[in-house]
């Protein structure tokens, strides 16, 4: 039993009248009277006494009349659930997101649901090349990232920079200091995720340090903002990392200080990675939430 037989079924018992069926149907009237056959061969019975002058339900007609409306009205409920759910996914923006981004995502959250209207952002976690494929591939809307990137497939809307700050041992002479010249760095060893795993940060510090003349000596490596923080803060060897400004305000950390780096003065940028298409009303949503955090954090 199709649903289509169903429906051809309960529009000839409404008009009793195969031509007219077949005109509210925008079919021919051959196809409606070879599917109702098919039913009536795997029912058993005829739903219609069918003449030359007239057409009208038989007793098992009747008794078929009222489950097939409400089988029929089943479907079109199940169609509405579905296109509501398909509504709610467009509607929903999906974020990449990174760690560190500390009062400019809370911007951002912010400023998306001042306009969003029915839109909702979901946020999802990953490397920079997971998000970055996912973007690509239609899985996200939308990447934050930091650093530079070319990729034919992707466009980089650039937001807002950060400045760095130094994370240091509470009892390190440094930590007396409002700022930290890059250059009192040398010799002390440097806690720093590896360039696979942070290449723009990674390559933008040892950069720095260059530039302020010495190379640094890499310690152990950055692991978590936790583990390395506990590090710092307690371990007795002396050691310093590196966090963005905006994640720093929020990481008080017993036994640890952050002091602003200078000369030459860190800064990283944002991007948002986008595909090279004609963006979404979600996606506009949020490009103009990026950009006004960006505002409010300048």
């Amino acid at each position: 039993m199709e649903i289509r037989q169903l429906r051809y079924f309960l529009t000839v018992a409404e008009e009793l009248h195969f031509g007219r069926a077949a005109e509210r149907l925008h079919i021919v009237q051959s196809a409606v009277s070879q599917q109702l056959r098919r039913l009536e061969r795997e029912l058993g019975t005829e739903l219609f006494a069918r003449s030359t002058r007239s057409v009208r339900l038989t007793e098992a007609g009747h008794r078929l009349l009222p489950y097939a409306r409400e089988m029929l009205a089943l479907q079109a409920r199940a169609r509405e659930a579905l296109d509501e759910l398909r509504a709610e996914r467009a509607a929903t923006v999906r974020l990449g997101t990174s760690s560190g981004l500390g009062a400019r995502l809370d911007a951002i959250l912010a400023a998306f649901t001042r306009t969003a209207g029915r839109a909702q952002l979901e946020l999802v976690t990953g490397s920079t090349d997971e998000r970055l494929a996912k973007v690509r591939a239609g899985d996200l809307d939308a990447t934050l990232l930091r650093g530079e990137r070319t990729d034919p497939g992707l466009e980089f809307l650039p937001l807002w920079q950060d400045a760095l700050m130094a994370a240091l041992p509470a009892g390190h002479p440094l930590a007396a200091r409002e700022t930290v010249e890059m250059s009192a760095l040398a010799g002390l060893p440097l806690r720093i995720s590896p360039p696979a795993r942070n290449p723009a940060l990674h390559d933008l510090i040892l950069r720095s340090c260059r530039a302020a003349g010495h190379e640094p000596v890499l310690g152990p490596e950055f692991t978590n903002a936790q583990d390395t923080l506990a590090a710092i803060g307690y371990a007795a060897t002396p050691s310093w990392t590196v966090f963005y400004a905006p994640h720093a305000d929020q990481l008080p950390v017993p036994g640890v200080v952050f002091r602003p780096l200078r000369n030459p003065q860190p800064l990283i940028r944002t991007y948002l990675a986008v595909r090279p298409d004609p963006p979404s009303p979600g996606l506009r949503t949020l490009i103009d939430a990026c950009n006004a955090a960006a505002g409010e954090g300048s």
